[in-house]
């Protein structure tokens, strides 16, 4: 019966909750990586050069790591519904605000701006998580949640390189309408959250009595099994142990090549002389690839309960996908080897995200994974800042790819030693916090 009970709640928040945040997180992922496509025509228009563009594409990660513990610490208060919804209509305005854009330091404002707007979406939602499946299930619902970064590359890529040829449509330039009519939909979705969302089991309506008990105890008796495992809960200790300090190592490099891809693969694509709209279409294949790897690993995860070398090999496909693409010459190895990086970003999240919930609950978890992005995101703004000054002192984008590759190679590392770690004291670490 309880085998039966339970199939039946997980169907029923699985269809409840998933589709509906996927959505949130293809439209934020748009908003945050559409410059990409914008540079095919932005760039020489404001006079941006690769390494302003860089710099100004990667600020963004300064407003979000500065803002994205309390963001969290106060949806964990307030509630996701509440402050979700504030997140998205702020980031909306200020992201259609991009087509306003006059030069470098507007475009360095907007894009800081747009950080801040934006910080606590993401941890928000994998701490939201944890509020409704149970941690055995948690890889498998965050993959879905995750895939909805690389489908928006690829609906999104062609999507993007449409709007471009708007360009003269009322006066105004194509990239100027794609940051405005991209925008939308956020705040649309914004309002839709207020009405949609459910802060927590015991207030949800659309599970039966029997059901929001079972899944209300079943929550309850998880979170009070970590406390009794001594797991961390004060927010101080979330932010202070080490395994949190080491997993937000571990996000850095995978935010390297995420947004090395997201702002920079369309410019590298489009350097092989083809048009916008051809790009957008060639670039979304490798995403598409990416889901595909991404839902399957996360299974796998799931089935052998095991997350380190899931991560770790992850990590060392998409570095190898990297070094490829600034080694091969032809546009079907370009994309062959973006395929590879696709793959090994997409696959390395999931297993990666399900590790921080394992020792950490309460007002711990909120500031840890919090953290954990926040600190991992600055990956975001080193890896396309990188790219763009070498770019741009040298012509070609190689010693960039091999430098955010290395970032990766450490990342697999830091799993590894973090394992090993976890090994010689016993297997501790994962379910005692550390003593100061």
């Amino acid at each position: 019966m309880n085998s039966h009970l339970e199939k039946r709640v997980m169907r029923k928040v699985t269809l409840r909750i998933i589709p509906f945040i996927m959505l949130l997180y293809f439209i934020a992922f748009l908003d945050r990586v559409n410059i990409g496509f914008a540079a095919l025509t932005m760039n020489k228009d404001l006079g941006l050069s690769p390494a302003i563009f860089g710099i100004g594409a990667g600020i963004f990660f300064i407003g979000y790591f500065l803002f994205e513990v309390p963001s969290n610490l106060i949806l964990h208060k307030v509630g996701a519904r509440i402050w979700i919804a504030r997140v998205m209509i702020t980031w909306g305005l200020v992201s259609g605000c991009m087509a306003f854009v006059q030069g470098t330091t507007s475009f360095y404002v907007l894009r800081f701006l747009l950080g801040v707007a934006e910080a606590g979406f993401f941890p928000g939602i994998i701490l939201y998580l944890s509020y409704w499946f149970p941690a055995a299930r948690r890889a498998q619902v965050t993959a879905l949640f995750m895939a909805a970064a690389p489908i928006s590359t690829a609906l999104g890529s062609p999507i993007s390189a449409a709007l471009l040829e708007l360009h003269g449509y009322l006066g105004f330039a194509g990239w100027q309408w794609m940051f405005v009519l991209e925008a939308v939909p956020a705040v649309i979705l914004g309002v839709v959250v207020l009405f949609y969302l459910t802060d927590r089991p015991e207030k949800a309506r659309w599970l039966d009595e029997e059901e929001r008990t079972w899944l209300k105890n079943t929550m309850e008796a998880e979170q009070l099994s970590r406390s009794v495992n001594n797991a961390s809960h004060s927010a101080w200790r979330g932010l202070a142990d080490r395994r949190v300090l080491a997993l937000a190592l571990v996000y850095f490099g995978t935010s390297a090549g995420l947004y090395t891809l997201g702002i920079w693969a369309p410019q590298i694509i489009h350097t092989f002389g083809v048009s916008a709209l051809e790009t957008g279409f060639l670039n979304a294949f490798p995403a598409v690839v990416g889901v595909i790897g991404m839902v399957l690993w996360a299974r796998h995860s799931d089935r052998t309960s095991e997350r380190t070398w899931h991560v770790i090999i992850a990590c060392i496909i998409a570095a190898v996908g990297l070094i490829c693409a600034g080694s091969v010459s032809t546009l079907l190895g370009v994309i062959f080897a973006l395929t590879l990086v696709n793959l090994g970003i997409s696959a390395s999240k999931p297993p990666l995200w399900s590790m921080p919930t394992l020792f950490l609950t309460g007002p711990a978890a909120a500031a840890g994974i919090a953290a954990i992005n926040s600190i991992g995101n600055l990956g975001g703004f080193v890896g396309p800042t990188v790219i763009g000054v070498i770019r741009q002192q040298t012509g070609s984008y190689a010693w960039g790819l091999y430098f955010v590759a290395g970032l990766l190679m450490l990342s697999a590392l830091v799993v590894l030693w973090l394992s090993t770690s976890q090994r010689k004291v016993q297997n501790t670490d994962l379910t005692h916090p550390e003593t100061h």
